[in-house]
């Protein structure tokens, strides 16, 4: 698959097959991040690749962000959980995070890099065979996720990715097209 053609075809995927991810495809993957460009050559990504225990830990910690927002205590120990066993089952999650740098100009740019870097996995596990869906958020600033993780302080998480052979490809939802978003500046 050309490059052109994987990003017209890339899809956020919500349903994965049964199938593990194997190490290998992962550590494949991996690689492609770290050759995204990254101003000053910082390459301020790491990886925290979540077995199904940490991936239990996170979801546990989304569910109970979502769960605040139900009532019934029952109901909102039943979210909490639901979650977390969801993310359990997830054949492989890649939670990554970037150093902090105390210049705020290289902290922006280190989390475009990364943000890059994220881009490049995507297309890569496309060409795999394998979907992804990118997750972001606050719940990437609360402790208990960053626990689950196993995020040490002086890093950001910035991106969360789900990832595994899909079940079933949605359809491209329209987007608008680059034209009626350009200025052409003299």
């Amino acid at each position: 698959m050309d490059i052109l053609e994987a990003i017209r075809s890339r899809r956020s995927i919500k349903s994965f097959a049964d199938r593990p991810v194997p190490r290998e495809e992962i550590e494949r993957l991996l690689e492609t991040v770290v050759q995204a460009p990254n101003h000053r050559m910082t390459q301020p990504w790491r990886f925290h690749v979540l077995g199904p225990e940490a991936r239990r830990a996170y979801g546990r910690a989304l569910g109970a962000r979502k769960a605040k927002r139900v009532e019934d205590p029952d109901a909102a120990r039943a979210v909490e959980e639901k979650v977390a066993s969801t993310h359990a089952a997830l054949p492989a999650m890649i939670a990554v995070s970037t150093t902090l740098d105390e210049n705020p100009e290289i902290r922006e740019e280190d989390y475009a890099a990364a943000m890059m870097g994220v881009e490049n996995l995507m297309l890569a596990a496309l060409e795999l065979g394998l979907g992804t869906l990118l997750k972001t958020g606050a719940v990437m600033d609360d402790p208990r996720a960053r626990a689950a993780v196993g995020v040490p302080e002086g890093q950001r998480i910035v991106a969360v990715l789900h990832l595994g052979e899909p079940a079933e490809v949605p359809d491209a939802k329209a987007r608008t097209p680059a034209a009626e978003l350009t200025s052409w500046v003299p």
